[in-house]
């Protein structure tokens, strides 16, 4: 895309952020008390993922005027799935969304792609290409100068009793920064801004036990597509991912590309996007328990289309097939081939993608072993109605009003609460204002001013004591002069 002669250019644009940002006093002054511990200072708020929920994350506490670190295992510029895992060509969500800009109209994308296109292109723009999200979100970091240590692997996250929480960290791959080797961290909070699997990883079905892991992949597996050149493919799934994986196989010369779906049919209607409106994202968490379920449930078992672009993109392929009903049962390995066994015959394949989403698997997450026993589900605390089971939603974490941990039980993990999920498994305690683009900015805001408030009630005693303290005067003692009062009253003689 060509910038044309209409677009003002990123300095001009940069410098109304900046404007606006002085004029919202963003960037309060700072104004908890320092702590060290161990000889090093101690992070307010230690940040686990610098996606766009951990920025989006960042810039609203530093509103609040709390200062955050955030840790990325990434290289620089590779942060979250855009430009690594994900393949889809556009964003599912409206172009109009704000997403992480937090209200600032100069900090959203389309201030940034019409700063560089102008407004024609925007008008002219259907739906946001990914790589094109991932480059605002790199200017996104870097305008809103987010202290992010990318190379920097947590290795465990353990609760103390002291009011604080201590981090390992791999930082061998961490860049030449203050602290960066530093192999423990200490915060008073801590945020998991981990994404989709932020509680475990791939959901991998048990039909895929023995096969060798060099024949199949899960969908969101760093695969290099170009191997698939002329192989026979399946893709177990039918949702956004599975056609993102489909269409990629075919682009990069698959030789064929199976679509093998359980359901008999598609589903046709996106019931989350019709449930978006500003009272459930405010709502939600409000909710009664049953309401909470009952909603997130229906969403479940309805489940979510592919976009519309996304299957034209498979299906115009002559050699992309979807078989419909077509639930996998078993794959076996037979000479160069797999046999993927299902209801309606067995396919002969040479590779396997697996799209079957992520599940909550504490497992795949060894750096929360010190605490992860202890964290109370819905399981824990919620009986659906019969036939309203859902094992996602019983594997969730039921969190406290700011996205907090809460002990399974009382005393067995003090500090847990210190420990804050700002990912994807908090959409049932608290809606899907925890990653998604829709209300990522509402979810910001409420972790923020959540944390500023606990920390407050925490340190109440030291800002009384600056209160106490406060001597700064607003008066000299100069500004007025005392009057004669006597010539002002009425004499005793003219009260007789």
């Amino acid at each position: 895309m060509t910038r044309t002669d209409s677009a003002p250019g990123l300095p001009a644009l940069e410098q109304r952020l900046r404007h606006d940002l002085l004029m919202l006093n963003w960037r309060a002054r700072a104004w908890l008390p320092q702590r060290s511990h161990a000889g090093q200072p101690v992070i307010d708020v230690l940040i686990i993922g610098a996606g766009q929920a951990g920025l989006a994350a960042s810039m609203a506490l530093a509103q609040q005027g709390i200062r955050s670190v955030l840790l990325d295992r990434a290289p620089p510029d590779h942060e979250g799935p855009w430009a690594t895992t994900a393949r889809m060509e556009t964003l599912r969500s409206p172009k109009e969304l704000t997403g992480p800009a937090l209200g600032v109209p100069s900090l959203t994308f389309r201030a940034w792609f019409e700063a560089q296109f102008g407004g024609e292109a925007w008008a002219a723009l259907d739906k946001i290409p990914r790589l094109q999200w991932m480059d605002y979100l790199r200017w996104y970091r870097r305008v809103t100068e987010a202290d992010v240590r990318n190379g920097h692997v947590v290795t465990a996250v353990r609760p103390r009793s002291d009011g604080l929480v201590e981090v390992e960290v791999d930082a061998a791959h961490g860049q030449a920064q203050a602290g960066a080797r530093t192999a423990c961290w200490f915060a008073r909070r801590v945020v998991l801004a981990t994404g989709r699997d932020g509680l475990g990883g791939p959901q991998i079905p048990a039909f895929m036990q023995g096969v060798e892991r060099s024949r199949w992949a899960h969908s969101s597996d760093a695969l290099d597509y170009a191997t698939l050149r002329g192989q026979r493919v399946g893709v177990v799934g039918a949702g956004s991912s599975a056609m993102d994986s489909a269409a990629t196989a075919l682009e990069c010369g698959a030789a064929s590309v199976d679509l093998l779906v359980r359901r008999p049919d598609l589903p046709r209607i996106n019931k989350s996007k019709g449930s978006g409106v500003p009272g459930l994202t405010h709502g939600h968490h409000a909710l009664p328990p049953e309401w909470k379920w009952r909603i997130r449930h229906y969403i479940n078992t309805t489940q979510v289309p592919p976009p519309h672009g996304s299957t034209l993109r498979v299906s115009r392929h002559p050699n992309a097939f979807f078989h419909l009903g077509c639930p996998v049962e078993r794959v076996e390995a037979v000479g160069d081939a797999l046999h993927v066994h299902t209801p309606r015959g067995t396919f002969a394949l040479d590779f396997l993608i697996v799209s079957t989403g992520f599940a909550i698997d504490w497992s795949q997450k060894p750096e929360y072993a010190p605490f992860a026993a202890h964290v109370r589900t819905w399981g824990d605390r919620f009986r659906p109605p019969p036939g309203d089971a859902d094992q996602e939603l019983a594997d969730s974490p039921d969190l406290g009003p700011v996205f907090e941990f809460q002990q399974r039980t009382p005393g067995g993990c003090p500090g847990l609460e210190r420990i804050h999920c700002f990912c994807y498994p908090a959409a049932l305690s608290h809606g899907t204002v925890s990653g998604d683009i829709p209300a990522i900015s509402d979810g910001a805001r409420r972790l923020a001013t959540g944390l500023a408030g606990l920390f407050y009630v925490e340190d109440v005693e030291h800002h009384f004591q600056v209160l106490q303290d406060y001597a700064e005067p607003e008066l000299l003692g100069d500004e007025w002069t005392p009057a004669d009062t006597a010539l002002r009253v009425l004499a005793d003689r003219c009260l007789d």
